[in-house]
């Protein structure tokens, strides 16, 4: 179970942000200290992320670093990988102390039935080719033989790979996400709220049967995030402040 205020934050992907985003992203997460009990990363936070046994991407430390202040300062960390950050591991978990998940993650968030996940691979049709690939990319054989290659080559061939995933806003406007998020409120009455990230479209919003469906977007594009208390769930955007400008709210 994770304390409120909770606020959730997706797609970032530092590394390739401007210096000004990471900047920002870097504050906000600063100013969590004090405000937040609990933080939620739902997925590609960093472009390219990987543990080699004594290295790690360099453009990820102040980020970390921010990450291992707020842990210290006592605010729960839920890291859910995303398809740029899902070979983290021990560094994460032990060094900067957060709880880093591979796969959704379903629990109780202040009093609301959630599940997180990040969202990539779900839509039929549009993610059929992505499917074939991914068990591939994340099988343990994938990742030795990456481990392999000097960091500095990986890194680029990284890189260079992921610029197609990362640049687009999801052609179809996260209408995908939308209607795979309705079909699961529909099957389980009992989720109170469904939280996707991936297409980089922030959404909050109450579905027929009375679930909610929320993407905190992307903050390459703007500076949103959701924020969850025992009343309600906020869509918000930073300006400055770590309360931020609520653009919507439903209820609880």
């Amino acid at each position: 179970m994770l304390k409120p205020p909770c606020y959730i934050v997706s797609d970032a992907h530092l590394g390739v942000a401007s210096p000004q985003i990471e900047r920002s992203f870097v504050t906000f997460l600063r100013g969590l200290a004090g405000e937040a009990s609990s933080l939620i990363i739902n997925g590609d936070l960093f472009d390219f992320w990987f543990e080699w046994k004594t290295v790690i991407p360099r453009r990820s430390f102040r980020a970390l670093a921010a990450l291992a202040e707020l842990k210290d300062a006592g605010v729960d960390i839920l890291w859910v990988a995303g398809n740029h950050d899902c070979w983290g591991g021990e560094m994460l978990r032990e060094d900067v102390g957060v709880d880093y998940v591979v796969g959704p993650w379903t629990g109780n968030l202040a009093g609301w039935n959630v599940r997180i996940e990040h969202g990539d691979g779900l839509r039929d049709r549009e993610d059929r080719g992505y499917r074939m690939i991914r068990p591939i990319m994340r099988s343990p054989m994938a990742i030795k033989a990456f481990r392999m290659i000097h960091p500095d080559l990986a890194s680029r061939l990284a890189h260079g790979s992921s610029n197609a995933s990362r640049t687009y806003r999801a052609r179809d406007e996260g209408r995908g996400l939308r209607a795979y998020a309705q079909v699961q409120l529909e099957k389980d009455r009992n989720l109170d709220l469904l939280v996707y990230g991936h297409s980089h479209v922030p959404a909050l919003e109450q579905m027929p049967h009375g679930g909610v469906f929320a993407n905190a977007g992307s903050w390459l594009d703007a500076p949103t995030f959701l924020r969850l208390t025992d009343e309600a769930v906020e869509l918000r955007q930073w300006d400055g402040s770590t309360q931020g400008a609520c653009l919507n709210s439903i209820n609880r």
